[in-house]
């Protein structure tokens, strides 16, 4: 068999307003289905996951854009705590949020926020004040918190 017989070639990189339009009209009429025949059937020639990333994304008319407010940021943090990186099952808690948005706003915003917040938790001042609190609550006497500060302290380098 030769190489040009076979499956056509798939349209890739940006999508121009044509497909964008085409791709709508398609959806409006037949609504969702299976992206492989939403592609054929529509005529656009793109793969199927393209289609239906362009869709979930882009071109969806609930789909709400601008900045994320305080609640929805609120919102992402505690289901992060709660759920991970489900980022889809985070957005479906978020009317009009896609899981990519919700996804590229945790990483790029919130999860530095978070590493910072952390970094300042374990700073070495915050590590002395810890150790006198563990002397504090617990009622030792002078030899053993010696020995139980040299257990705390922080190996040399």
């Amino acid at each position: 068999m030769d190489g040009s017989e076979g499956k056509p070639q798939l349209k890739k990189g940006l999508w121009k307003p044509e497909e964008d339009l085409l791709i709508k009209n398609y959806i409006e009429t037949h609504g969702e289905g299976n992206w492989a025949t939403v592609s054929k059937r529509s005529g656009l020639m793109r793969g199927g996951k393209s289609c239906r990333l362009r869709w979930k994304n882009h071109l969806r008319p609930n789909i709400k854009r601008g900045r994320m407010s305080e609640e929805e940021e609120d919102l992402i943090i505690r289901m992060h705590k709660l759920l991970g990186n489900r980022w889809s099952l985070i957005a479906g808690r978020l009317p009009g949020r896609t899981d990519n948005e919700v996804k590229n706003y945790w990483n790029t915003r919130l999860n530095r926020k978070f590493c910072q917040a952390n970094r300042k938790n374990f700073s070495p001042s915050n590590q002395n004040k810890n150790k006198k609190k563990l002397r504090q609550l617990t009622n030792f006497e002078s030899d053993t918190n010696t020995s139980l500060e040299n257990s705390i302290a922080e190996p040399e380098r």
